[in-house]
């Protein structure tokens, strides 16, 4: 029987996974400039951990989660994203404790039951950063400059900085009371996810996908209209911040996200090269969740880093060239081959990549193999080499050949 991946789930290999490897170095490299510390958080947690902090009608919680129960009976899920397992470990190991900010970022696979699509996948991979402990804006401009110069620095342009406050307790029951007024005018036409929203949710239906919700929602009342004065102060100097970066963004009355725990901040980061699926990353604050999973009140941020998106993106528009062997070692007989194992090893002391002959093949099976691996020299080795304690070479990429002594080899390749 021949096997293949499960649906929506797919195995990243090379070249694909020098990509990858890039945009996680490089993220690696600028969240220790900003003082995130890396963090390693369960793939399984309580169901009851998601519910809260998500929302028991969100659609992830309802439709998309991988959720079953354990041999003890207990309910668990696949992690469908990484905030509500950061916060839950951040009060079970007291963190708060600790000076503010804590600055923290993960990465790893999350899973959404979803129907599968370009860019969207049922086991999907994700950068994320939280960070806790402060309220003013500026750690919310700091995240999203942050965000902004790892898309730039991974080699992304021309990317869209969509943002929005939602408000918090404060400020958000009057508006959702405006949404329900307006949508209640039509609410025998929204999709049947949406006619569940307005009596659970109504600020859900302004994330709806469906095109004929869409439409209805044209003209909905805006949510910054109804900030109280402590948001609406701290969206103003949010954006006056961004300004003062050069951050170019968009106003996005209708960017609410998905989960329930916001508030205040959301923003998202789009790209046109992606149809209709085009955030590669979004955030914002969560500011009630720590105490609401038995922690102190505090306040906190974050955002994620679609992995299988990015990705896809750079492949398109600034793809990463897949390493290759600095040396092959092409040998000529069994004594040829014990030497070939031998400089190999000595050469990978120094770090370089280095594939020996295996034995088996002739000289040219195994020139056209070093060729096709892109290796950049082919050193070939038989009985007279191994009489005269030299090798030759071929420069496989620049052209041009000759000799060095074998214990030579380091200093050589250091000088080419």
């Amino acid at each position: 029987m021949k096997y293949s991946a499960p649906k929506g789930m797919q195995d990243i290999l090379p070249p694909d996974i020098y990509l990858w490897q890039h945009i996680e170095s490089t993220a690696r490299s600028l969240f220790f400039r900003y003082g995130f510390q890396e963090i390693k958080i369960p793939i399984i947690e309580s169901t009851d951990i998601f519910v809260r902090s998500i929302g028991a009608a969100t659609d992830i919680v309802e439709k998309e989660m991988y959720t079953f129960q354990d041999k003890a009976g207990r309910s668990i899920t696949l992690r469908p994203e990484g905030t509500a397992s950061a916060v839950r470990g951040y009060v079970e190991h007291s963190l708060y404790n600790l000076p503010s900010p804590q600055k923290f970022f993960y990465s790893g696979p999350m899973f959404r039951y979803e129907r599968p699509q370009k860019g969207r996948f049922r086991q999907f991979y994700q950068i994320g950063v939280e960070a806790f402990g402060v309220s003013q804006p500026s750690l919310d401009a700091e995240v999203i400059v942050m965000l902004k110069n790892i898309l730039e620095s991974i080699g992304l342009r021309d990317l869209g900085f969509e943002i929005n406050s939602i408000g918090d307790e404060q400020c958000r029951p009057n508006y959702k009371r405006a949404l329900v007024d307006f949508f209640g005018k039509n609410l025998n036409e929204l999709c049947p996810d949406c006619r569940r929203r307005y009596a659970t949710n109504p600020l859900r239906i302004l994330d709806c996908k469906v095109e004929q919700c869409i439409g209805l929602r044209q003209g909905a009342p805006a949510v910054t209209d109804y900030l109280c004065g402590e948001c609406r102060e701290h969206f103003d100097e949010l954006l006056s911040m961004l300004q003062s970066m050069n951050i170019r963004y968009t106003l996005n009355p209708n960017l609410v996200r998905g989960l329930d725990y916001y508030t205040r901040t959301a923003f998202e980061v789009t790209s046109g090269h992606l149809g209709a699926q085009k955030a590669v990353a979004a955030g914002g604050r969560y500011d009630k969740l720590v105490k609401e999973f038995g922690g102190p009140p505090t306040p906190a941020l974050g955002f994620a880093i679609g992995m299988e998106r990015i990705a896809a993106l750079l492949k398109e528009i600034a793809p990463v060239d897949s390493p290759a062997p600095r040396v092959f070692i092409a040998t000529l007989g069994k004594e040829a081959e014990i030497e070939g194992f031998k400089i190999a090893e000595d050469l990978r002391t120094i770090g370089l990549w280095v594939e020996p002959n295996y034995g088996g093949a002739s000289l040219k099976s195994q020139l056209r193999k070093a060729d096709r691996l892109g290796a950049e020299f082919a050193f070939i080795i038989g009985e007279n080499e191994l009489k005269v304690g030299k090798i030759q070479w071929k420069n496989l990429k620049k052209g041009g050949q000759g000799e060095v002594e074998i214990n030579d080899l380091a200093p050589f390749l250091r000088g080419v």
